[in-house]
């Protein structure tokens, strides 16, 4: 069962929540607006998709990870690996 289990109904939420800003930034384009709100409705939505990946990394962390190394062996080994690189990823973009 993933971390975000419990948080699923809330995780669902602010996903809806990012989908309409993309769909208002697709309006602002259609509507010619002007580039810098364009940028500035585009920077919201990144900050909106990063903090959703922060929680859903922070919930992975705690219970996923620090489950796997309660456990020990390979698997707890692999969980960590999995995470450093999720988290590269996310630094990355």
């Amino acid at each position: 069962m993933p971390g975000y289990s419990q948080d699923k109904q809330a995780l669902g939420r602010r996903l809806r929540r990012i989908e309409g800003q993309i769909r208002g930034l697709q309006r602002m384009v259609a509507e010619d607006v002007y580039c810098i709100d364009v940028l500035t409705q585009i920077s919201a939505a990144t900050r909106a998709l990063e903090s959703v990946a922060l929680e859903l990394l922070e919930d992975h962390l705690g219970h996923c990870v620090a489950e796997a190394i309660a456990q020990g062996g390979p698997e707890a080994d692999a969980k960590v690996h999995e995470a450093r690189q999720a988290i590269e990823r996310l630094v990355r973009s």
